[in-house]
Order: C-alpha cells, then structure tokens, then sequence
C-alpha cells in the first residue's frame, strides 16, 4: 500500500470558496425571447429600404400638417399664363389705361384675338416689363424674379378674359419682399373689381381694327 497524499491546504481553500460563493450568490435569470411585453426589448431599426420609406411617410405627413391654414403658401406655375410676344403687349397697351401703385404703374385691358376669326387665349395673362431705365440686367432679372414669385402665388387672382402688363419700378428691388407682396395682391384685387366692371364688348368692336 502506497503512502496517502493529503490534499494542499491551498487547493482545499479555493474549492471551499468557490463552493461558498456559488451557495449565496442569487441565480441568474435569462430573459425569455418568447416574452409578449415590448418593453422588455430593444426595437428593431429599420434598414435600408425600409428606413428610407419611413422617412419619406414622415416627410409627407409633416407637410400635410396645417393643410388649409391661412398662412399656407401656394406655389403654381405661370406657364401659360405669361403675355410673350410683342404684338400682345402692343394690343394690351392700346386696350387699357395706365394706372399708378407705390413701386410699380399697370395696365389692364381685355383680352382680343390676334387676327379676325382667330380665338382668344385659353386663360388670363400677365407680363412684366423691366427696361435698362431700373439698372444693371442682374438688377433687372432680379427685380423680374420678386415680381413673379409673387405672381406664381396668387395667380388665381388674374382676372379671366384679360390681359395685365406690371412696370415694376426700382424700389423693388429693394422692398422689403411681404410689402411688395401686399401691393401686388392689392393690384390683383382692383383688377378683379375693375375687370367685373367693364362692359362686355361686341365681337365686331374687338375685331374692328384687326381687318
């Protein structure tokens, strides 16, 4: 019979105390991934496609909001709308009289076929005219940029069956851009109530001079 080999004090001592240890400590619970309650888990970003579409939902339900409100800003297009050619401006101008506003001079005039038999515009037009008299071209176009902004917002104001022509003048290129709204739509406004005034004329009195 072999000599008996004691244990080491110092194994004896770290198996005591890693048993003592595992006795008191409390157990460890692992989340179930079964769970039901969404509050126990982290949510799941959306990626790739599915992110940007979310994005794009958010965009759009955020301009929906205040839909309707007074201070909506509506943007159309004045295509179709705008007096180009020079023989229109020269019928606009024998048809109307000039009127005067704070920063710019108008002309409102009927509407008149380009020839006899020829129809009239499908819609009401507008025309700007900014000459070398308001400073430098960039100063012009910059002047003819305010003008239609605006007019691209209320174009629903021109009034139908006419022509208008605006002399903007230099001032506004520098009004401040609510004011120089202001008085455009107070122009739009006189033109619709002087428009509503006017006599309807006779198809021979439009095609008189045009023979």
């Amino acid at each position: 019979m072999g000599p008996t080999i004691a244990p080491t004090r110092l194994g004896t001592s770290n198996a005591l105390a890693h048993f003592v240890i595992r006795m008191i400590s409390p157990p460890r619970i692992r989340p179930s991934s079964s769970s039901s309650n969404p509050d126990t888990h982290d949510a799941v970003q959306p990626t790739g496609l599915e992110a940007r579409s979310q994005s794009t939902s958010r965009m759009q339900s955020n301009s929906r909001i205040g839909t309707g409100s007074r201070n909506e800003v509506r943007i159309e297009s004045l295509t179709g709308a705008r007096l180009r050619r020079h023989a229109d401006y020269q019928r606009a101008y024998a048809g109307s009289r000039k009127r005067q506003s704070s920063s710019m001079s108008w002309f409102l005039a009927r509407q008149t076929p380009a020839y006899a038999g020829a129809p009239l515009p499908a819609g009401p037009r507008v025309g700007l005219t900014a000459g070398k008299v308001l400073g430098k071209a960039h100063e012009r176009n910059r002047i003819k940029r305010r003008m239609r902004d605006i007019l691209r917002r209320h174009v629903d104001l021109l009034p139908l069956g006419f022509d208008l022509i605006l002399h903007p003048r230099r001032i506004v290129l520098t009004l401040e851009f609510a004011k120089l709204e202001a008085e455009t739509v107070r122009i739009l406004q006189q033109a619709l109530t002087e428009a509503a005034r006017m006599p309807q004329e006779a198809p021979d009195a439009k095609t008189r001079g045009l023979r």
